[in-house]
């Protein structure tokens, strides 16, 4: 399932052996969807028993070698410079995740309404993430896509205007969300908080050069206010106040509505995809689960993108239903389940052909199904 340019650079960093265990374990994952070692172990195709299996797996994910820097950075730069212009705009998301005692913190890009992730670390505590460790996390996407021009996004966690000066003065974009009760004021006006701007569904208003947050020594930014209207019978109970070095307002806009993608990459990632909630890994093996669950997302993606392209989804899924305009499925759900259609026929294959054969007068639509399932798996 792995996309064949992913192996030129695996191989750089691991042996024959661990490749192939690595292969076999994402290979896993689009088929299980579950990261849960114990779950891994028992479906392990090899021949020894399964608590010499589950240690195998063990000890493959103490490997330095699987490292997001050394092994996954160079795949996603690949994949960003085949879907971008060199010195063309990336938005990057920055995002938290949380259940039980992990917490995640991620950055990712946004590409055509998903995130691929990028870079993440675990925080050894609850909560909210501060000012150090969202630099942390974010200096080595910075310096691995320096030949981009970069907008930083984030929600009302990412709201300290200590952040967005670090940023500015690296000559970055931002739009981040702020709370409605951060304090602003405009040239020569006294401070007042956000709730106090009056905004009503589909109203939509731009400052320029305003203070936010009474600290002193930071610049001047723009701030974009929108509340979106009431579409579909749904209604945001609340008003984006979103602070921003662009321009203008229908740029913070578009690129800002754009976070939501990271969100629906962290549906794939659990119940969506491969069940990540329910791993009880430790936080160095559980960093090392995500880089599979990274390799896995992308390869489905991209296998996905793919049959598209060659028009053979409606295998794969519904093209059209009634009431709806934007398509079900994406291009990761085509992957994945056109991966699991092509495992089940093989599965099952001497079912298959005798059932078929008592349909003698579809026969061509068969043969073109098998034609299509051929196109499907071939290596990227």
């Amino acid at each position: 399932m792995l996309a064949s340019f992913y192996q030129n650079f695996l191989e750089k960093y691991l042996n024959k052996a661990q490749l192939i265990t690595l292969k076999m374990l994402v290979w896993l994952l689009q088929n299980q969807k579950q990261v849960k070692i114990e779950r891994l172990a028992a479906t392990l195709p090899l021949p020894i028993q399964q608590n010499s299996r589950r240690r195998h797996i063990q000890r493959f994910l103490t490997l330095n070698a699987l490292s997001v820097v050394l092994l996954w950075f160079p795949i996603i730069e690949a994949i960003i410079n085949q879907h971008f212009k060199i010195g063309s705009q990336l938005t990057i998301a920055m995002d938290r995740t949380q259940w039980k005692e992990n917490n995640v913190l991620m950055v990712s890009v946004i590409y055509q309404k998903r995130a691929w992730p990028i870079y993440w670390c675990l925080l050894g505590k609850d909560g909210c993430s501060n000012l150090e460790e969202q630099q942390k996390v974010l200096r080595p996407v910075i310096r691995l896509l320096k030949k981009y021009k970069l907008v930083i996004i984030g929600d009302r966690e990412f709201h300290s205007v200590e952040l967005a000066q670090w940023l500015h003065k690296q000559n970055l974009s931002f739009v981040f969300r702020q709370k409605k009760d951060t304090t602003f004021r405009k040239k020569r006006q006294k401070f007042q908080p956000l709730s106090s701007i009056e905004i009503y569904p589909g109203i939509r208003s731009f400052y320029t050069d305003v203070k936010v947050t009474q600290k002193q020594g930071f610049g001047w930014f723009n701030l974009a206010v929108y509340w979106k209207r009431k579409y579909r019978g749904k209604q945001d109970k609340e008003a984006w106040y979103l602070l921003t070095n662009l321009p203008d307002l229908n740029t913070a806009l578009k690129i800002y509505s754009q976070r939501f993608g990271i969100e629906a990459m962290f549906k794939d990632c659990k119940t969506g995809g491969y069940n990540l909630e329910t791993s009880q890994a430790n936080p160095d093996r559980l960093v090392r689960l995500i880089l599979l669950i990274a390799l896995a997302m992308t390869s489905a993606w991209l296998h996905g993108q793919r049959t598209k392209f060659q028009k053979l989804d409606s295998y794969i899924c519904r093209q059209e239903e009634n009431n709806r305009n934007e398509k079900r499925h994406s291009n990761f759900w085509i992957g994945l389940y056109g991966f699991n259609w092509i495992v089940a026929w093989y599965g099952c294959q001497a079912w298959v052909e005798e059932l078929v054969g008592f349909s003698r007068n579809k026969q061509a639509y068969y043969q073109r199904g098998l034609r299509a399932m051929k196109l499907i798996q071939q290596a990227l």
